[in-house]
């Protein structure tokens, strides 16, 4: 199919035409579909007549796609008695080709022509970033498994596998950059959210004996006895990954925000937002830094940890206020019973000052969240029980969740002397201590406003922990199969773009479905070679959440049967720009 432009020259029209062959051999030529006016087009495109026609000539492929796929029946000779080529492939991988017009859409091929003036190699950045990526998401190894996953799909690899390793490298050592990159061509694909940014860090874990200046030892929040790396990890207000970095596993996570914000701030042009992280980032030094340049706060508090008249403030049941209203609120006066208070959340404003800032807590206390503690609580004392009837066994360390922590041991004395033994019994102390808290929860602000407002922005930061759960355990982001620094840096820099562009999926697919239902389609979605010369049968169950897909995406793998030049045509749509008007 192909466009023309009929009509006298003030009133043009442009079509879609479409040649065909007569019963009589004979050529000719019909209308597919009209595009418009010339005139009304190009002010669509204001005036530039060259990006209309490169988005009508986008069009007339699309069409011509759709038209091939669509048209007549196929007839396909199979032999009984020939043999399938011996070490042929047949069965490729189709789910990629999603993922693949995303990588299009965040340019991902500039992004490497621009790192290649910088360095001399001769393998394609592009192919070998973009081929970690589709591995990461649709099948997570190690970089030989990569590899050799890339080989299965649709357009194997041209480059080796000692490209990859060369590869991580300049990666590394663009990370910065690349990052910069993406999230400014990320706003074409899915407009940022930047007026609240959330930022936590996690860690992850090497199965080595011997530290090094990256990976070191330190505490580990799966408490493994291993030399661990650190990540941190600034997301938007929609949940998607803006900005990350990793930094020594011994290493204070305070001290990891000031450094990446400042990165953020300079080269996002982030200027004014909201900072919301957990009381274990919210420093005074942290909040400190975020009170400048129309920038603010939201962090959760630790009421254990306030000044003792602040938290006899903030646990008194007195000036609590249903959210909406003026009217003070005795907490011991409530009848929990009733399900409108049991869903209902509390709050009350305590101003503290630390030093020349001036600040809010922000309390909250919910019938229900108190109604949950109290019986994970109640798990965990049974579990404490069941431990003190089995004498000998080794005891835990007491932290903040571990049953033994309500354990109390006891000295036996007999005629004056300690004894070498001990009784173990429950901690009356520690329980009835744990039980003030029960139903509290606190956020620290330098914000003024509607509570409810400062509350939901809190509320959000399950999507950071979100983002780190999908990274460890469905992109497996560990264990890490390299072990050089910089090798190291660019395996989680390709864990964050598969992030990236596994949430901007996400985003086009409009948060209809989780993460386990789209990468289990995705990683599903096969096609199967019938033969060169013949074509591809797809190999996967149809449903709605395939058939969402390929409306997002503007191209169809489920046809019952497509020809090879129809396949060529669906990649090349992939790896196209769309004009838009």
């Amino acid at each position: 199919m192909y466009i023309s432009l009929t009509g006298n020259s003030d009133n043009k029209d442009v079509y879609i035409k479409r040649s065909y062959r007569k019963s009589n051999g004979k050529t000719a030529t019909q209308i597919h579909r009209k595009l418009g006016k010339l005139n009304e087009l190009l002010e669509q495109f204001s005036g530039d007549y060259d990006a209309m026609m490169a988005w009508a000539k986008a069009e007339a492929q699309k069409d011509t796609m759709e038209y091939n796929a669509k048209t007549g029946s196929v007839t396909v000779s199979l032999s009984k008695s020939a043999h399938i080529p011996k070490n042929e492939e047949r069965c490729f991988q189709a789910g990629y080709l999603f993922l693949q017009k995303l990588c299009t859409e965040l340019k991902m091929d500039s992004i490497s022509q621009k790192i290649s003036r910088r360095h001399k190699y001769t393998y394609d950045l592009s192919a070998v970033l973009t081929g970690q990526i589709f591995s990461r998401i649709l099948a997570p190894s190690s970089k030989l498994g990569s590899y050799s996953y890339c080989q299965t799909l649709l357009e194997p690899p041209k480059y080796e596998l000692h490209d990859i390793y060369r590869a991580l490298s300049v990666m590394a050592e663009e990370s910065d950059f690349i990052q910069e990159e993406l999230y400014r061509n990320s706003n074409f694909v899915h407009p940022r959210n930047k007026k609240i940014l959330y930022y936590d860090c996690t860690n992850y874990y090497f199965e080595i004996e011997q530290d090094d200046d990256l990976r070191k030892y330190g505490k580990s929040k799966e408490n493994r006895p291993n030399p661990i790396v650190t990540m941190g990890l600034f997301m938007d207000a929609d949940g998607i990954p803006l900005a990350f970095d990793v930094f020594p596993g011994n290493q204070n996570e305070q001290t990891s925000l000031k450094p990446l914000e400042t990165k953020v701030i300079r080269d996002f042009a982030c200027s004014g937002f909201i900072f919301c992280s957990d009381a274990g980032l919210g420093s005074k030094a942290n909040r400190r830094f975020n009170s400048f340049g129309n920038r603010s706060y939201v962090i959760t508090q630790s009421l254990k940890k306030m000044r003792v008249e602040d938290r006899q403030t903030a646990l008194n049941p007195k000036q609590f206020r249903r959210p909406g209203s003026n009217k003070f609120i005795d907490l011991s006066t409530l009848d929990e019973s009733d399900p409108d208070v049991y869903e209902t959340i509390f709050y009350k404003e305590v101003p503290v000052v630390n030093g020349n800032m001036d600040e809010t807590v922000i309390v909250t206390y919910s019938p229900k969240y108190k109604a949950y503690q109290k019986r994970i609580r109640g798990q965990q004392i049974s579990r404490a029980v069941k431990m003190m009837e089995q004498p000998g066994r080794k005891r835990r360390g007491k932290n903040q969740n571990d049953p033994a922590r309500f354990i109390k041991s006891t000295a036996i004395t007999e005629d004056g002397e300690v004894a070498n033994r001990n009784v173990y019994g429950l901690d009356p102390d520690r329980i009835s201590e744990e039980e003030k808290y029960d139903g509290f929860y606190a956020v620290i602000t330098n914000l003024e406003g509607d509570v409810r407002e400062i509350l939901k922005i809190n509320r959000q930061r399950w999507e950071i922990e979100e983002n780190f759960r999908i990274m460890k355990t469905d992109l497996e982001a560990r264990p890490v199969y390299v072990r050089r620094e910089d090798r190291i840096r660019a395996h989680f820099l390709t864990c964050c773009i598969s992030l990236l562009v596994y949430r901007l999926l996400e985003k086009k697919m409009g948060n209809r479905y989780t993460c386990n239902e789209i990468l289990s389609t995705l990683r599903s979605m096969q096609v199967t070679l019938l033969s060169k010369e013949s074509g591809y049968v797809p190999s996967y169950k149809r449903t709605d959440l395939t058939d969402d897909l390929h409306k997002a995406f503007g191209f169809h793998t489920d046809y019952e049967f497509i020809s090879r030049s129809a396949m060529r045509s669906i990649i090349k749509s992939t790896k196209m720009e769309e004009v838009k008007k």
